[in-house]
């Protein structure tokens, strides 16, 4: 077969030169590690992140420190992120309006609200509560455990050791959490303390 005179051109390989590859990467909807890093505004990341710890607040119906998360939000650079706050205060508004304060009627709910009141450290209405609910279910052995708790923590030594008594009377389980309360630390160094919690110990101490 007679071949033709003009010989078949070999194709050559385009290069690309750095600078054009970044442009095609653009052009194709594609970012580099250099253009991702310059969208992320540090402002915006604040925001989102104020904005969901308020949420998260909310969720847990804990409006009152909820609220100012996300009046800070509105502040912030990202609409979205403010509407959506501005959303959520009035939604926080609204509740906190209808929330009247709980009034303890049941001596769980006084038994509940000294236990709050322990906690805070206030003492003198821990103890108003804790009489009511005693007062409403004397039989109540964790009502009459929190009072041996109370009195302990208030240095009321005979007192503790009284409820304490009672309370494991009423439900023998309670010897075995003493033992491991904090809040009787304070008779910790007491003999009749020990001998109430553990009984089957002799007098060697073994």
């Amino acid at each position: 077969m007679r071949r033709s005179g003009k010989s078949k051109k070999s194709k050559k390989t385009r290069r690309v030169s750095a600078p054009i590859q970044v442009r095609f990467l653009k052009k194709k909807g594609l970012k580099t590690k250099e253009s991702r890093r310059s969208i992320v505004d540090p402002a915006i990341e604040q925001q989102l992140k104020t904005f969901e710890e308020g949420v998260q607040n909310f969720h847990q119906q804990k409006y009152a420190r909820a609220k100012p998360l996300f009046e800070k939000v509105l502040s912030g650079p990202g609409k979205d992120l403010a509407d959506r706050a501005r959303v959520h205060l009035r939604i926080i508004e609204q509740r906190m309006q209808r929330s009247e304060p709980i009034i303890p009627r049941t001596p769980e709910e006084h038994y509940q609200q000294g236990v709050a009141m322990m906690n805070m450290g206030r003492w003198d209405e821990a103890r108003e509560h804790l009489l009511r609910a005693r007062k409403l279910a004397p039989k109540a052995d964790y009502v009459v455990y929190a009072m041996a708790a109370l009195d302990c923590l208030t240095g009321e030594a005979e007192s503790a050791m009284e409820n304490l008594k009672l309370a494991i009377q009423l439900r023998p389980e309670n010897r075995y959490h003493a033992r491991n309360d904090e809040d009787f630390a304070f008779l910790q160094e007491d003999p009749r303390f020990t001998e109430l919690l553990y009984p089957d110990r002799d007098g060697s101490g073994t």
